[in-house]
């Protein structure tokens, strides 16, 4: 069989197998979709850190080696700041449509205030994590393509670790889309869309390995710096607007739940 279709068979099947191995959750009832949202928003906060913290950045830095380790920061702070940018255009355009703080919301309604644009941040993360989520996906179709490029077996282990770490990582996401949201048919598709860019990725490498490679280390930064920033920046003041003690233990937990989870795959895959 040739590399080339042995990667374009185990990123479409990878993907596909995530994204629909995720939509389970779409499965249940109402009622408990509700009651399991925020707790998987929480576990996508730890996963989203842990990927871009365990994974992602130490890969970007021993990929670019001691000359090159100050891209790394950089494209990190520049990817922050492009995905802030993102960020406000989607909460621009969606102004346009909703009521947004400073423009329709009276000085006196003080904490309703904050319900529009808290729904409006919530639709901001659902896009955003379409974006980062497809880069992700298209670089781990690079990883996909590489392994197999080196070694058959090592191909198929990679593709298999590569899809245990993307199931919990794709229910993170549903849960961020429904959030903001999506219905759970746009959910699914979306999520299913984005899952498939690993087929990209492969395809891509294949063809421009050595170029590719070259500047693996500024793509891996990147997609650390979209994680870094939906997580920290939309998904954790979120997570603030409750402020019980039995609510925040529950949010700690299932953060350390997703960091672990995101660690055990990375280490698998290692």
């Amino acid at each position: 069989m040739h590399i080339l279709l042995w990667i374009v068979a185990f990123t479409t099947l990878g993907g596909a197998l995530s994204a629909l191995a995720a939509s389970l959750f779409l499965v249940a009832s109402e009622k408990t979709r509700h009651r399991v949202l925020p707790h998987l928003v929480s576990f996508a906060t730890g996963a989203l850190l842990g990927a871009a913290l365990l994974g992602l950045v130490p890969e970007a830095m021993e990929r670019a080696g001691s000359g090159r380790i100050e891209q790394v920061g950089a494209t990190l702070l520049i990817g922050v700041l492009i995905f802030f940018m993102l960020e406000k255009l989607v909460l621009w355009r969606h102004c346009h449509a909703d009521a947004c703080d400073g423009h329709e919301l009276p000085a006196h309604s003080h904490g309703h205030a904050h319900e529009p644009q808290a729904h409006q941040r919530d639709r901001a993360s659902a896009s955003l994590v379409l974006i980062g989520d497809g880069f992700h996906n298209i670089l781990d179709g690079v990883l996909i393509a590489a392994a197999f490029m080196t070694d058959v077996h090592l191909g198929v282990v990679t593709a298999t670790a590569i899809f245990a770490h993307e199931i919990p990582q794709e229910v993170g996401d549903l849960a961020i889309l429904l959030q903001g949201g999506m219905s759970r048919r746009r959910a699914l598709i979306l999520n299913l869309a984005t899952s498939l860019t690993s087929v990209v990725g492969g395809i891509a490498a294949y063809f421009a390995l050595q170029l590719v490679f070259q500047y693996l280390h500024i793509a891996l930064a990147l997609a650390a710096s979209s994680f870094l920033y939906i997580a920290v920046a939309d998904l954790i003041p979120g997570l603030h607007r409750r402020v019980d003690p039995g609510a925040a233990f529950r949010q700690i937990l299932f953060i350390s739940l997703g960091v672990s989870v995101i660690y055990v795959s990375h280490e698998m895959l290692g």
